[in-house]
């Protein structure tokens, strides 16, 4: 399966070099060598690094040369394409497709609800519970087959 991980924006230079908008806090995935799909065409990343003056961390920005993008017509020709790379394996961290869905109790067993989204917060991303909690995925202990336990400090829930 493959996840989006970023999405291309515009040329820069004039010698195939592309920004590339991330949306995953995976900077690795844009380590030289790395492998991504774009339009069904499979690129290989030559040389990549942030963005001078960009945000870092998920939605970060950067200067990427993919291998046999060699002029500012090649890059212009990828400009708003989403760039895909195989979904992790199961020791790589939570991703949001495998939160929702899932129910959250506290670690004491209490049922807490069933998470519908996640939405991006600076601070620490938020699991949106159906009955309108936040949790903020920091206190996450463990996810693991549609379960998640949290270790939430006293009051969180009865915000």
């Amino acid at each position: 399966m493959l996840l989006e991980i970023g999405r291309v924006g515009r040329a820069h230079g004039l010698n195939g070099q592309l920004v590339v908008q991330l949306v995953t806090n995976r900077q690795g995935r844009l380590a030289e060598g790395s492998r991504v799909q774009c339009r069904e065409r499979e690129l290989v990343v030559a040389a990549a690094r942030p963005l001078p003056g960009a945000a870092h961390g998920p939605a970060s920005a950067w200067l990427v040369t993919f291998e046999g993008v060699g002029s500012r017509q090649e890059a212009e020709a990828l400009r708003g394409a989403p760039l895909s790379a195989p979904a992790p394996g199961p020791d790589d961290g939570l991703w949001v497709h495998e939160l929702i869905g899932a129910e959250v109790s506290e670690a004491d067993g209490t049922e807490r609800g069933t998470v519908t989204a996640v939405q991006a917060n600076p601070a620490s991303d938020l699991l949106v519970l159906d009955n309108g909690a936040l949790v903020p995925l920091h206190f996450v202990v463990s996810c693991e087959q549609g379960r998640i336990v949290v270790d939430a400090p006293p009051g969180l829930f009865e915000l």
